[in-house]
């Protein structure tokens, strides 16, 4: 190990006072961007979120036309490369595999494209056309992700290309890795999902998991586990079941049943069988995260972020870096959602599955003594279709401990094939649908214990 950060430090090419400019300067921007709270319009968010919603207000009459012609333009792009197999675009690496999925995302692309012509068009069947389902995707979870896509993407190599996440990574491995089982870097990925929102950290997951900064394992586990609702969100579902009054035990309650969901779920299958091999098949290497003696953990940090920041030349691979994560987002991602979100509310609206799934925790509600525990059972499960919809049907029951249960639960759940769960799909975090399934399962059986437990000490 002290050999390795001998050998980054001779390697250096670059002035020690350059490099170090090359690292604070984005990376301090990168932090105000992300990271650092802001108040906006009464409520708690991060400064990519604000530029995101300015950017969906100065777009919102022209919305439905723009999310159309991405979805449509991504769908036929692919349908034709996968049955053209165009020469010439196969020179352009980045185009042309982003346009080359497998055949199963070829389909879900060519259906996320036809829901959204038949929604911009309002010709179509009823299930698809209601607003409790593809217009509840369209209107209003689309142009917000739309929006986030274009600035997170652009301004994510501010976190991830000048040297923070070395520094970070360093600094808090003593903690994530004993914890969680997890490099220290996805500490930035939690606290950008918590401030901001969980698209966020998605993003930022796959793009270092792109870059083999995380393993198969690692991915899967932040992608599932630490891609949290925002405070924002949590506030909006508290809301809806009229208890805004008890909002900080609300969501000390919600990060204390994450932090054992986050310690419990990933050494349980799927998770725990996932390899700790990197994108290219490369096995982790533990002596990277060493500390040689001698060296404190400040100084091993920053003496790795130097050496990220020699190896920027000048801004336009960061940029380059920002375009394509947009263009990878919205492209690639965005059917698939408008695809998934819509099908499963669909499910959850017109059919009695997730009512039938939700039946045998009846048990399990009795024991833990939340009241009403029939009532309680029929949100249980619907909550993998869409987080809002368990504190929507829980609305309507008198009893305060069975409301304050269900929406903590529905927070702490966190994978819901409305938006989380299909971006974990569409991106390239190595999870499919069942295990996502198996997780969301695990989450709930998990994270009810202990939410139960705190609400009888409140109510």
């Amino acid at each position: 190990m002290d050999s390795l950060l001998t050998a980054q430090n001779q390697g250096l090419q670059r002035s020690l006072s350059r490099n170090a400019l090359v690292f604070l300067l984005p990376s301090l921007v990168g932090i105000l961007l992300f990271m650092v709270p802001v108040n906006y319009q009464g409520s708690i968010t991060i400064s990519v979120a604000v530029l995101a919603k300015s950017l969906l207000t100065a777009l919102n009459e022209v919305m439905p036309e723009l999310l159309t012609t991405v979805i449509v333009a991504s769908a036929s792009g692919t349908l034709l490369t996968k049955v053209l197999r165009p020469q010439w675009l196969q020179r352009y690496a980045f185009i042309y595999g982003l346009l080359s999925p497998n055949w199963i995302w070829t389909l879900i692309r060519l259906c996320g494209a036809v829901i959204a012509l038949m929604l911009y068009s309002g010709h179509g069947p009823q299930a698809v056309l209601s607003d409790s389902t593809g217009q509840l995707v369209f209107g209003d979870l689309m142009p917000v992700l739309f929006s986030v896509f274009i600035f997170a993407g652009l301004l994510l190599p501010l976190l991830l290309d000048f040297g923070l996440l070395e520094l970070v990574g360093t600094l808090m491995t003593r903690v994530m890795r004993p914890v969680f089982q997890l490099p220290g870097r996805s500490a930035v990925d939690c606290f950008a999902s918590w401030l901001g929102d969980g698209s966020v950290g998605i993003l930022l997951t796959s793009k270092q998991y792109e870059g083999r900064f995380y393993t198969e394992r690692e991915a899967a586990v932040i992608g599932t586990t630490f891609s949290a609702v925002s405070i924002t969100f949590a506030l909006v579902v508290l809301a809806q079941v009229k208890l805004e009054h008890l909002f900080l035990p609300f969501y000390g309650t919600v990060c204390l049943a994450g932090i054992v969901a986050a310690i419990v779920v990933p050494r349980l299958p799927p998770l725990c069988w996932k390899r700790d091999h990197y994108i290219d098949g490369s096995p982790r290497n533990a002596e990277e995260e060493a500390i040689p003696q001698g060296h404190s953990v400040w100084s091993v940090g920053y003496r790795r972020a130097l050496a990220r920041a020699d190896r920027i030349e000048n801004f336009r691979l960061p940029l380059r870096d920002g375009i394509h994560n947009a263009i990878d987002m919205l492209f690639g991602v965005l059917p698939v959602v408008m695809a998934v979100g819509t099908l499963a509310l669909m499910v959850a609206e017109y059919t009695p599955v997730f009512e039938y799934l939700g039946k045998p925790f009846v048990p399990l509600l009795e024991l833990l003594g939340v009241p009403e525990a029939v009532a309680a059972s029929k949100t249980v499960m619907v909550g993998f279709a869409d987080m809002f919809i368990p504190a929507i049907l829980i609305a309507a029951v008198d009893n305060e401990m069975t409301r304050f249960v269900i929406a903590a639960m529905s927070v702490t759940q966190l994978i819901y094939l409305s938006e989380v769960g299909a971006l974990l799909l569409g991106s390239r975090i190595p999870v499919n649908l069942w295990e996502l399934f198996v997780i969301f399962i695990l989450r709930t059986l998990v994270t009810l214990p202990v939410i139960a437990g705190v609400a009888h000490l409140l109510f």
